[in-house]
């Protein structure tokens, strides 16, 4: 169980031929590819294994004072290894070595300057608003191309900020036309009165940005439009602050591990996985801030507090539940 070099010349095989061997240094050289020193090297041992290089006695010029000066110095001053050195040469020993020193701070458990610095209270991530359901937040998520399409396509997210329902639509492009195409079918789709929508500063979304620079609305844009239609007071966030629309970018990170961790054979495979792991999500995986409970669940919770801000009463299922009528006697049965 011998760890050679890749590079290694030499083998314990050929290390013992070369030990035994009569023949002359030049002569095994040559047969062997190697330097005559190595041949002279391995000639001169008496085992074929490689010798450690660590040094077989560490050499130190520091005194246990002066070892107990610079740990001082160390934990008071915070000082790194090259200011430290300085000032041992200075005032302790001007004939310590840098590697001498570093050996020195581990020994004593003050190697890392990083662990010896004091730790700052990081501040708690804001928790969102609490709002009435109706405000969603929409995003669009860019999708790989697969194989059997002749370009990318866009996945427009929304969310509701109240009880996580999420719904999405892929679409060809992210212009307003499929913008306000998604809205719509949105609407549709919601059971809740849809109040409020934010979105990021695309050019799908609004005219209200040029150059970084807010302005008022032209009233000609699509999705503006039908926002005004609808009753929809349309948010924007603030440039280059992507954070402010933190919510629908954490579901984005869940579609983005989906798409890390399937293979696709082609675009209708891609699009039927994610609508599968929407419908679980909304349905069947429980959500800590919606303490435990689904989004339907949630949903169904406000609906019964909450009435006048649904438009339609959500199911588990869309649509509601029917069965055909069963009699007595296939009850009985």
């Amino acid at each position: 169980m011998v760890s050679l070099h890749k590079n290694a010349r030499t083998t314990p095989l050929i290390r013992a031929e070369i030990a035994t061997s009569t023949d002359s240094a030049r002569v095994l050289a040559e047969r062997y590819g190697i330097s005559e020193g190595t041949v002279y090297k391995w000639k001169h041992r008496k085992n074929t294994t490689d010798r450690s290089h660590t040094a077989h006695r560490l050499q130190t010029r520091l005194t246990p004072e002066q070892e107990a000066i610079v740990v001082y110095l160390r934990r008071a001053l915070l000082l790194p290894l090259d200011d430290l050195l300085a000032v041992t040469h200075e005032f302790l020993c001007p004939d310590v070595s840098r590697s001498g020193l570093d050996r020195c701070l581990h020994r004593h458990g003050v190697g890392n300057l990083n662990a010896l610095k004091p730790k700052t209270p990081q501040e708690a991530p804001k928790a969102f608003k609490a709002y009435e359901p109706g405000f969603l937040h929409i995003d669009i998520k860019y999708l790989p191309q697969m194989a059997d399409e002749t370009r990318r396509r866009y996945l427009f997210v929304a969310i509701d900020r109240a009880t996580r329902w999420v719904y999405v639509a892929l679409k060809p492009n992210k212009t307003a036309a499929s913008a306000k195409s998604f809205l719509k079918a949105l609407h549709a789709a919601c059971p809740i009165k849809i109040s409020r929508i934010l979105t990021d500063n695309g050019k799908e979304f609004t005219d209200r940005l040029f150059a970084n620079q807010a302005r008022q609305p032209s009233g000609r844009h699509e999705f503006d439009q039908l926002c005004q239609a609808l009753g929809i007071e349309h948010r924007l966030t603030r440039p280059k602050s992507p954070q402010t629309n933190g919510m629908v970018e954490r579901f984005n990170g869940r579609i983005a591990d989906i798409l890390k961790t399937n293979r696709f054979i082609s675009g209708e495979d891609m699009e039927q996985t994610l609508m599968r792991y929407v419908h679980l999500y909304n349905h069947q995986l429980p959500q800590s801030a919606l303490h435990s409970r689904t989004p339907i669940q949630a949903m169904k919770d406000w609906y019964q507090t909450h009435p006048h801000l649904f438009m339609k009463r959500p199911y588990n299922h869309p649509g509601c539940d029917r069965y055909p009528p069963v009699s007595l006697t296939e009850t009985i049965l």
